[in-house]
């Protein structure tokens, strides 16, 4: 038996007998840089690249508006939970090598035994288990380098940059956006706060200071699990209270999602009639995002930390450095508010995709749900092909849409998970470079068919093997 104190070594020998990625097969076009540009470089970007790479696509990029690999993504700068969401037990970047995957890592590293205890993966392990693959894989990722417009040309795509703060127009054939929850929309902001001066108030999205609410009163506006855990790390912090306002009677408790997370559901949930997958979103946003309870012991350990249900905000002004609110028929005093109110879809309201945004098929513009299940906020979602990609609101309006692929959460209602998170990479990554595979392959058609159908120059000559040819002898011949 080999042993080794190298933590690496059974990921190495799964790719030696992996054997090496194919060559590129996509021919070079004139002017254009890039087969793929990537947008958003952390777990999901990374995957990607490496997908790609075993298919045998070449000349890809990935970028991120991040100074760096640790402000990338969000699990070492937005997020706030102790532990993934997800059991530890799900594939995600490894792709089926199993050598490079999470459990694999931590196991290397910690032993078989650490794993069996963790009962979800922590936050901070996974980040190091992000950085590894990356660093293993050697995956490169742009850093400073932000998308601003993205403009459609003859054949491909001519990408608005800034790198560095210095703008920069490169070419690219197909654009994948892995940039998560804020990818094809934004925050949503309550109106109520949009008055307030910003200093007073953040989202959960934001890079939050909350050393500076020490013996502060702070409110989280929502009650899922952002707003918990915003709440959690306030009161870690030292804040003086925290108040936690939900609009609903109760805390969302009913978890929608896992029950279509079996293979049959999961495999062919994109099959499923239009009205099927209209329902589910639908009936998701009735129950509401529901918080982990590990979420809610974190916030209600504190005796300062207080939960008001039914108890919507109807006002809120500044008064000397401080926020007034009135809810429902009572006024409280905050020194902040952090909004946990979660993120909108909407493609129109994405600078990048200014150019074409209004050429996007919605789902409202392929679908008409019965009025007692109507919901504004899921028709704007995108109503994505089965590649993930945009299609055309009016057929031959623009036909490039095709070649924008969207792995973030626009895709919920057409594929029904929370696309970019770990549950849907087992799936949706292979589809998505499926797609790209067979559009490349065949926009080159002419240049593939030379190839695969032209003369053949032989491996060997005759020779090689003309003196073990039978020749009948020269006496049998003659009787």
């Amino acid at each position: 038996m080999t042993t080794t104190t190298d933590p690496d070594f059974a990921a190495r020998e799964s790719l030696r007998l992996l054997g090496p990625a194919p060559e590129n097969w996509v021919p070079d076009r004139r002017g254009i840089d890039h087969n793929v540009t990537i947008i958003g470089g952390s777990g999901s970007g990374s995957t990607f690249v490496f997908a790609l790479r075993r298919a045998g696509i070449g000349r890809v990029t990935a970028i991120d508006a991040a100074d760096d690999e640790a402000h990338a993504g969000v699990w070492l700068t937005r997020a706030r939970m102790r532990t993934l969401r997800t059991p530890k037990h799900l594939s995600g970047p490894e792709l089926g090598i199993p050598e490079l995957s999470f459990q694999a890592w931590y196991e290397a590293r910690h032993g078989a035994a650490a794993y069996a205890a963790i009962d979800r993966i922590g936050r901070v392990s996974w980040a190091e288990y992000l950085s590894w693959y990356r660093h293993f894989l050697g995956i490169q990722v742009r850093y400073r380098t932000n998308l601003v417009r993205i403009e459609p040309a003859a054949g491909f795509f001519r990408l608005h940059l800034e790198v560095n703060g210095v703008p920069q127009v490169e070419t690219t054939r197909k654009i994948i956006f892995a940039n998560g929850v804020a990818g094809t929309g934004g925050p949503s902001i309550p109106p109520v706060l949009a008055d307030l001066p910003r200093t007073l108030y953040a989202h959960t999205g934001d890079a939050i200071d909350f050393e500076s609410l020490r013996g502060k009163t702070v409110a989280v506006m929502g009650a899922a699990a952002s707003a918990f855990d915003a709440a959690g790390v306030a009161l870690e912090s030292g804040a003086k209270a925290v108040h936690l306002f939900s609009r609903r009677s109760a805390i969302a408790s009913l978890s929608v999602i896992p029950v279509r997370e079996y293979p049959g559901a999961y495999d062919n949930y994109s099959q499923l009639p239009d009205a099927d997958r209209w329902f589910q979103a639908w009936r998701f946003r009735q129950a509401g995002s529901t918080p982990p309870p590990s979420a809610i012991k974190r916030a209600i350990a504190f005796p300062n930390f207080h939960i008001h249900l039914s108890a919507s905000w109807k006002s809120a002004r500044e008064t000397g450095d401080r926020i007034v609110a009135q809810v429902n028929d009572d006024v409280f005093e905050f020194d902040f508010a952090i909004a946990g109110t979660g993120y909108f879809v909407d493609p129109t309201k994405r600078p990048e995709l200014a150019d074409f945004a209004q050429h996007i098929a919605l789902w409202r513009d392929r679908y008409e749900p019965p009025e007692d299940l109507r919901a504004d906020d899921l028709g704007a979602h995108p109503y994505l092909g089965s590649a993930h990609e945009y299609l055309e609101k009016v057929p031959g309006t623009a036909p490039y849409l095709k070649n924008i692929h969207v792995f973030n959460p626009a895709g919920f209602v057409s594929f029904g998970l929370p696309i970019g998170d770990i549950r849907s990479i087992r799936r949706d990554v292979p589809a998505i470079v499926s797609g790209i595979s067979q559009d490349l392959f065949f926009e080159d058609w002419a240049q593939h068919e030379a190839r695969i159908a032209g003369d053949i120059a032989p491996d060997f000559e005759d020779s090689l093997y003309a003196a073990a040819v039978w020749k009948q002898p020269i006496e049998a011949a003659t009787r």
